[in-house]
């Protein structure tokens, strides 16, 4: 099950499964990006398909997510609450890829600190109106 939910992290960038299994799955995708940012193509690639059940996970994590991830040091992933289970009451989060794009609130740190200096230097004093009354 492990293996599975690394899979789908690393393919789909977002999951929704349980607090636990989140908890479980987190810290390998961490080591599976980090691998492959640090070790040799050929060794790394042997170190993601120990874990990697499907060979295009392993490719987007070679291909795509190095890249993404070659300025950050840690953190790839983030885990957002989503309430209790219906059936059984079990929490439930959403488990996804920092900057992906997929999940509503992913804009990077960058992006937001550039939005809001663009904004600052855009302040325009409001028209006062000369128009008197007749």
């Amino acid at each position: 099950m492990q293996r599975n939910l690394v899979t789908s992290v690393l393919l789909y960038e977002s999951i929704r499964t349980t607090k636990k299994r989140a908890e479980v799955v987190r810290p390998i995708v961490e080591k599976i990006i980090t691998t492959a940012k640090t070790k040799d193509p050929r060794n790394a690639i042997r170190a993601i398909n120990a874990f990697v059940v499907d060979k295009n996970a392993c490719r987007k994590v070679m291909e795509l997510l190095k890249d993404r991830y070659s300025k950050r040091t840690s953190g790839f992933t983030r885990m957002t609450a989503l309430g209790l289970r219906q059936g059984d009451g079990a929490k439930m989060v959403t488990l996804e890829l920092i900057d992906s794009g997929v999940g509503g609130n992913s804009s990077s740190t960058e992006e937001v600190k550039t939005v809001k200096k663009v904004e600052k230097a855009k302040k325009i004093p409001a028209k006062k109106s000369s128009s008197s009354p007749s």
